[in-house]
């Protein structure tokens, strides 16, 4: 079972959300407000279904007339950030090291990548110089370690996100709803509500601007880019038996590459901007988490594309440690960090365009 966290915000979650179901000024600016009006009271389950919603653009904040300096005190926006970040923890698997990276992500990140770049420098390959990747680190190396872990991040992963479904109270079923499904993508892959019909969101400050939808482009993309990319180079060489290093020209590299721009086009846009942040609405306590998944997107792609670029002098063996060091720390973090409000946004829309088609059902039918 999901562990029960101490100082959860859900009271204040509740109390304000109960607030903005009176008020109804905001349910036109994303998925939050119509999926709250739906609902007459507010448990855990369905605070972190609404957090999970929630792209944290602050928009509702600027327009409440409640919002501070009023005795009421409606905060939206950082009141669902500290209830989406408790989500991480609350469904992660196993939730140890959940609690370690919430509380220490940079530092985490950095001590991963330093232990994994010694233990892969000091245990395989050459230090000569030389074109093949495989004298360095063996390729059997490379696909035990990297199958390993994989295979477990996957296995948090859907544990995580199995809990979340069934928390939330939707039934088994419903998850494979194809309608909502394809709503639930196309809203993912459009980034919709960081659109705003094409005026962007009102982030980093009050004034809408359209920076945080391209960066979050920059970096969904680019993230499936190199996803692409390592895909094709698994079937050109157990498909076809060729081996890497690939040509500058070849599809694998030509991915990657475009995926490691996007990757550091769109992290550094992302820190840009967090830097830039109104502070009311944000919740300090989950910068170290935010900036561990950033620096990691950013190193990943930093320390690929150099790789690329000296891949035939002597420093190729020690960058690639370094480099594969990298990618394992992202891999290892990505069930216990930002990466999960991707799931769990996915899971949440679908949720949401499965109320919307019930509601749509009732009226058609008089119900």
């Amino acid at each position: 079972m999901p562990v029960e966290l101490k100082g959860d915000p859900t009271g204040e979650g509740t109390r304000i959300l109960t607030i903005c179901n009176a008020c109804r000024y905001c349910e036109g600016y994303c998925a939050v407000f119509p999926a709250l009006e739906r609902r007459t009271n507010f448990g855990p389950a369905d605070l972190d279904y609404l957090a999970n919603l929630c792209h944290n653009c602050a928009e509702c904040y600027y327009a409440c007339q409640y919002a501070p300096p009023h005795e009421f005190a409606v905060n939206v926006p950082k009141t669902l950030a500290e209830i989406r970040v408790r989500s991480y923890q609350h469904y992660a698997w196993p939730a140890p090291l959940a609690a370690v990276f919430r509380s220490n992500g940079l530092v985490v990140s950095l001590v991963l990548v330093v232990a994994f770049a010694i233990w892969i420098a000091a245990t395989n390959g050459s230090t000569a110089a030389s074109a093949q990747f495989y004298q360095a680190i063996s390729h059997r190396t490379m696909v035990a370690i990297f199958g390993g872990v994989s295979i477990f991040i996957i296995f948090a992963l859907v544990i995580g996100c199995i809990r979340f479904w069934r928390e939330s109270g939707a039934s088994s079923n419903s998850a494979a709803n194809f309608s909502a499904l394809k709503s639930a993508l196309n809203d993912v892959f459009r980034l919709t509500y960081l659109h705003g019909d094409g005026q962007g969101c009102t982030y980093p400050q009050e004034r809408t601007s359209l920076a945080r939808w391209w960066f979050h482009h920059f970096t969904f993309y680019g993230f499936l880019l190199c996803f692409a990319a390592t895909s094709v180079a698994a079937i050109y060489h157990y498909a076809f038996g060729w081996r890497a290093p690939y040509g500058y020209f070849s599809l694998p590299v030509v991915l990657g590459t475009l995926g490691g721009v996007g990757l550091l086009a769109g992290p550094a846009g992302l820190f840009w901007l967090k830097q830039r942040g109104d502070v009311a609405t944000h919740d300090p306590k989950q910068d170290g988490m935010d900036l561990a998944f950033i620096a990691l997107l950013f190193s990943t792609s930093a320390t690929g594309l150099l790789l690329l670029a000296i891949r035939q002098t002597s420093a190729m063996p020690l960058l690639l440690a370094i480099h594969l060091a990298t990618v394992m720390a992202l891999f290892v973090t990505l069930p216990y960090g930002k990466f999960v409000h991707g799931i769990y946004r996915l899971a949440a829309l679908i949720r949401y365009a499965l109320e919307r088609s019930q509601v749509k059902g009732r009226n058609l039918t008089g119900r």
